[in-house]
């Protein structure tokens, strides 16, 4: 076993096979217990400033036929990824699914169906033993970009991210600090752009080396590695993290993700969420403010009004700065995107827009 985190990981996974060993020799059917992830067992922590998971738990036990292949699915998926990390390799979660996926003799029963029994499981076992599933060696597509006066080693690789070109360097899924080691990092800030062509446009721009600061973009909905890696950049070194998004309420979500979590993975946030993060922009506000065109605008549609409306209603936005952005969304029924700023010029956003808002401190908590 190569370091001490994947020692302590395996020995977690350790634990489920002892605690099940133990029952079985007590002649008890043996039972697994995972913290229950719906809704009504999640919570919003003002304390810490993210979304987590309550204490309810359920029993999966193996002698419950309604349990039973659920229990032995998860089992399947321990003993996998146990093997995994004792290889020193990692694996995507579509790997693990056609790994574990077999007829079982004698039977014309699957171990898996497909993806989306398999999944859960890793979900299950990610929330029970507390850890992120790249501590358990599984990788998922990476799709985010960073640029920036910043110097890592990525495994045996020493990277400077200064000197990766127009295309940036494509951050991997998992970020943590077995895997990513920072060598040296120069900015005064992180912004956080929701979209790749938006990104393109700063980095283009060299927005990062005249403003001293470290661009990031999810492409969309960030995953795990791109807010890993900013709430590194914030817990580590002290970086402000700013994020730059839509003017719609899809945007908006994409903010509340990054700052306070998901309720998908409410039982990894502290891993994930940056509660410091603030949000830039794009608001309806700054159609007045910045004289923009209104010809850019969009109209709100019904499926942004129900999605605005549910996240009125989220404990984490009833701050009165978001309320007000809430109300004159509303109340205007209109919408933009990043783009929609090149109407005022291609270089708008990157030279008075962004540095604009950020001299005068005008932000969104």
């Amino acid at each position: 076993m190569a370091g001490g985190r994947d020692k302590e990981v395996v020995k977690r996974l350790d634990g489920i096979g002892e605690t099940l060993l133990r029952q079985i020799e007590k002649s008890e059917s043996p039972t697994y217990q995972v913290p229950v992830r719906t809704l009504n067992n999640i919570f919003f922590d003002k304390k810490s400033g993210t979304i987590k998971l309550g204490d309810k738990v359920s029993d999966r036990n193996f002698l419950n036929i309604a349990h039973s292949r659920k229990f032995m699915q998860t089992l399947l998926v321990a003993s996998e990824i146990k093997k995994v990390i004792g290889a020193q390799a990692t694996v995507s979660i579509r790997d693990l699914y056609y790994a574990l996926k077999h007829t079982i003799e004698g039977t014309q029963e699957n171990t898996f169906e497909d993806q989306s029994e398999s999944d859960p499981c890793i979900e299950d076992i990610e929330a029970s033993l507390d850890l992120l599933r790249e501590e358990l060696h599984l990788a998922a597509s990476a799709k985010g970009i960073i640029a920036g006066d910043v110097q890592l080693r990525d495994g045996k690789d020493n990277i400077d991210l200064a000197k990766m070109g127009s295309g940036g360097w494509s951050v991997p899924s998992n970020v943590e600090p077995e895997n990513i080691e920072f060598k040296k990092v120069k900015a005064d800030y992180v912004l956080f752009i929701e979209k790749d062509a938006v990104w393109r446009r700063f980095n283009e721009d060299q927005f990062w080396k005249k403003n001293n600061c470290i661009i990031l973009t999810g492409r969309g909905q960030p995953g795990r590695g791109e807010r890993r890696m900013a709430q590194r950049l914030n817990k580590e070194f002290g970086l402000p993290l700013l994020v730059l998004c839509d003017a719609d309420p899809w945007g908006m979500y994409i903010y509340s993700v990054i700052k306070q979590g998901s309720i998908s993975l409410s039982y990894s946030e502290e891993k994930l969420a940056t509660p410091a993060a603030k949000f830039i922009g794009l608001t309806t506000r700054d159609v007045e403010t910045y004289k923009i065109p209104k010809e850019v605008t969009i109209k709100l549609n019904q499926l942004d009004v129900k999605r605005l409306k549910e996240m009125e209603s989220y404990e984490w936005f009833q701050k009165k700065e978001w309320k007000e952005e809430f109300s004159n969304m509303k109340e205007k029924a209109y919408k933009l995107e990043l783009e929609a700023l090149s109407k005022k010029g291609i270089r708008f956003i990157t030279e008075e827009y962004v540095p604009r808002k950020i001299k005068e401190e005008d932000y969104l908590p």
